[in-house]
């Protein structure tokens, strides 16, 4: 059968992994860490477009049945075009020829249904900028307050394996102050690679505050989706596990272990 593809800039998108593993363990993945051109974040929205574009041309070509696109910044700069065609050129082609889902509409769905009137959205500066969780929250509950943060070094610290540092709670500390401020009840992690810092998040904000994890969401929408579209993989058949980098991949394969559990190697490849 064929595999689920999945991309991110770095080793963030391995939460997404680790969560269509538990929700489709007969499942096989390839996964693409663009760790040659991360972080996204900071990225023009026409380059994080252009990334997108080939990272899943990248995926098809080796063929993969459906992609999960596990970067919050792509899905939320990106992802219209999957279905209308690009926004500057509305007769171009679509982004892919398979089912695709992004991190941003499952993870507002499920902030909408467990917030009690407050959400929090935390995500890089390019995502923060874009409003596509603000949007996307308001369309699901209009009368929601959404408040949002970028929080730009937090990717840094996770790649570098820094997530339960103090450091690293330190720099929550200042990070989530305006939203404890504006008593939040919800928190939308809205990058991949924060759900890796979440024992500090949560000690920084206290348990009067539901945690999001837009990975766990979007597993479950690609599981109702590949159900949905009569391509999901039967029990019993082993899954294989593919994973590339497009830079030196030491350092992914270190969290990655951490992330999955289990040691990972990894195909250097080249993605244009």
């Amino acid at each position: 059968m064929k595999p689920i593809g999945v991309f991110d800039s770095g080793v963030g998108g391995l939460t997404v992994v680790r969560a269509l593993r538990r929700r489709l363990p007969w499942e096989s993945i390839l996964y693409l860490g663009d760790t040659a051109r991360l972080p996204y974040g900071t990225k023009s929205a026409a380059t994080v477009r252009r990334y997108t574009r080939t990272n899943i041309e990248f995926l098809e070509e080796r063929g993969v049945k459906a992609v999960v696109v596990a970067c919050n910044t792509a899905s939320a700069l990106a992802l219209p075009e999957s279905t209308r065609g690009d926004e500057d050129d509305p007769g171009a082609r679509p982004l892919a020829a398979v089912p695709v889902w992004g991190v941003v509409e499952p993870g507002a769905e499920r902030a909408a249904a467990v917030s009690k009137g407050r959400v929090g959205v935390i995500a890089t500066e390019s995502t923060v900028a874009s409003d596509a969780y603000g949007r996307a929250l308001r369309r699901r509950r209009p009368g929601l307050e959404v408040v949002s943060r970028a929080c730009p070094l937090f990717v840094p610290l996770v790649e570098e394996g820094w997530q339960d540092d103090p450091i690293a709670e330190q720099v929550a500390m200042r990070y989530l102050e305006p939203l404890a401020a504006a008593r939040i009840d919800t928190l939308v992690l809205g990058c991949t690679h924060y759900p890796l810092l979440r024992p500090v998040l949560e000690r920084v904000l206290g348990p009067g505050v539901a945690l999001v994890d837009s990975a766990e969401a979007v597993a479950e929408a690609a599981a109702r989706g590949l159900g949905a579209a009569g391509l999901l993989a039967a029990d019993g058949a082993p899954p294989a596990h593919h994973f590339c980098v497009t830079d030196s991949g030491e350092r992914f394969a270190r969290i990655a272990r951490q992330i999955l559990g289990d040691p990972v190697s990894f195909e250097l490849v080249e993605v244009h």
